[in-house]
């Protein structure tokens, strides 16, 4: 995955884009980095944040850098922001996304014999050099971004700081958000709205699917309208969203709370105690826990001040050791105790059910778990956050083939909650994770909690459909 930032201002921007920035770390932590227009040149610095946060890597270099306009990136697969010099003009590009057909749009450039590609992301070409050269190969920055909208299968938002202002690019579909915040002498643009309150800016607009605009320290100038359907991803408040964010009007707490209240008006299990798993069940299981008025409470707690977010490392064996090491269960909360977690989602399994033998050692007496969205049935095509996951690893369709010997010709029945297919599916997962119980909230309540209407929302991980 990852998040980017922008400010365009009258005065030295650099602090802001630190720190706006940085608050897009828990969307990424491969690399993070910062392109600032000084007036005649760009100092840019990237940096490997893997082991180290965002802020320690750059905050040395602060002192050093002035600027009035500025970009940031915090990135899971690529270092960014690029620089850039063409005849358009020099600037620097980030980009948030997915490109599926990059190989095809590699191919078609190579037409043009003097075009190349540095392989410098990890021996591969970086989409966000290639976003670059589709931009270069035509007339103007707005005819770049439009043909970058028509050409990438996938997503694609783009920051494009140049001299004159930050150009910002919505994707063609709107899979994730573009927010424009404005305070007295400046305006910032980013992916998380949450960045704004603590640095002084105040909401002034989201772009629409598609749309482009140019932003400068005077003024927001309209460049391409917004297209008419959007299909935003319904994991940004189900999973992935930070707490105080707030997308298309809707803050991905408050949704978290109505889902959570969903879950527990169709659920009648007896219990001692609701908990959330750490950090995204949280807001599920407290929607929980007022609609069921059955105590919350934290059986276990994660250990934050060195390990990061489980789901970011690359490789399998590594996530599964940091989601363990860093949970810490408190056995007075949990022996003897019928316990319920809300989680956002069950994906592998794998952590869960290391989680659940751990809370049995403790001596629990029942473990239920409750799923804040579907089972997940397709790995997604939109989106970096799961890039790495083959579908056959995935919980629901290991559970499937278990059932019908193989892979089945289509997946409709599964997806259906109203079928004997999906309740022997969901049996087998609780199974084999070794779950007193296990529900998964209906697609129909999970879109109703989000509440900008189910045909303004992606959920083809979950149903297949696009």
């Amino acid at each position: 995955m990852g998040g980017f930032f922008g400010v365009v201002s009258k005065n030295d921007c650099v602090m802001d884009v630190y720190f706006g920035t940085d608050y897009h770390s828990h969307l990424g932590t491969s690399r993070g980095g910062m392109a600032i227009w000084s007036g005649n040149k760009f100092n840019r610095s990237i940096h490997n944040i893997e082991n180290t946060q965002f802020r320690a890597k750059f905050e040395s270099e602060l002192p050093k850098i002035k600027g009035n306009m500025g970009i940031g990136c915090i990135s899971d697969t690529e270092p960014q922001p690029l620089t850039v010099r063409s005849h358009l003009g020099n600037y620097a590009i980030s980009t948030v996304g997915k490109i599926n057909n990059l190989d095809e749009i590699v191919d078609k450039a190579f037409a043009n014999p003097s075009i190349h590609f540095l392989e410098t992301n990890r021996g591969a070409i970086s989409p966000t050099e290639l976003v670059s050269v589709i931009i270069d190969q035509e007339e103007s920055f707005k005819e770049g971004l439009l043909k970058a909208q028509e050409l990438i299968q996938g997503s694609c938002s783009i920051l494009l700081l140049t001299p004159q202002g930050i150009y910002a690019s919505r994707d063609k579909l709107g899979r994730t958000p573009l927010i424009v915040g404005k305070k007295e002498d400046a305006y910032c643009v980013s992916f998380e709205s949450c960045t704004l309150t603590n640095l002084g800016y105040m909401f002034n607009y989201e772009l629409g699917p598609g749309e482009i605009i140019l932003i400068t320290p005077e003024d927001i100038e309209k460049v391409a309208p917004p297209r008419e359907k959007m299909q935003i991803c319904a994991f940004l408040w189900v999973y992935y969203g930070y707490p105080s964010s707030t997308y298309e009007g809707m803050n991905v707490e408050v949704m978290r709370y109505r889902n959570g209240e969903t879950m527990a008006k169709n659920d009648n299990v007896e219990i001692d105690m609701v908990a959330g798993i750490p950090d995204s069940g949280v807001g599920h299981a407290i929607g929980y826990s007022n609609q069921s008025k059955v105590p919350f409470g934290r059986p276990f707690v994660k250990y934050t001040p060195t390990w990061a977010r489980s789901f970011m490392p690359q490789d399998q064996g590594i996530r599964n050791l940091v989601a363990r090491m860093k949970l810490m269960p408190i056995p007075e909360l949990v022996s003897g105790k019928r316990l319920l977690f809300c989680d956002d989602s069950i994906v592998r399994g794998t952590q869960m059910r290391e989680t659940v033998e751990l809370l049995y050692k403790c001596n629990a007496r029942e473990i239920h778990i409750r799923s804040a969205c579907p089972p997940l049935v397709c790995g997604c095509k939109y989106l970096n956050f799961s890039t790495s996951r083959s579908v056959m690893d995935l919980a629901a369709r290991q559970a499937i083939i278990e059932l019908e010997g193989k892979e089945p010709e289509s997946l409709d029945a599964y997806c259906d909650p109203a079928t004997e297919q999906y309740n022997c599916m969901v049996e087998c997962i609780s199974k084999r994770l070794n779950f007193s119980t296990l529900k998964y909230q209906n697609i129909h309540s999970m879109v109703d909690a989000i509440g900008i209407g189910a045909d303004k929302i992606c959920t083809y991980c979950w149903n297949g459909k696009e």
